[in-house]
């Protein structure tokens, strides 16, 4: 159940960083080049909430092993 809550936490801050990063494309319309636009992104704080939120999913999709010689009592 907690990686379940921890992929849609990641899958919504991932939603959330690239809402914004879409939105801040609109700097290029008014004239704004693509250098500058990826050094805005890279300075914003809510930008890195794609790279976070893809972190969580990735992390909650990963399977543990067990030891194999793990005593079952």
């Amino acid at each position: 159940m907690t990686r379940i809550f921890f992929f849609l936490l990641g899958f919504g801050l991932m939603i959330v960083g690239f809402t914004y990063i879409i939105l801040y494309m609109n700097l290029m319309t008014i004239g704004y080049n693509f250098n500058f636009y990826v050094n805005f992104i890279i300075r914003r704080i809510e930008c890195y909430y794609s790279v976070i939120g893809f972190l969580i999913m990735v992390l909650s999709m990963v399977k543990k092993e067990r030891c194999k010689y793990e005593l079952y009592l």
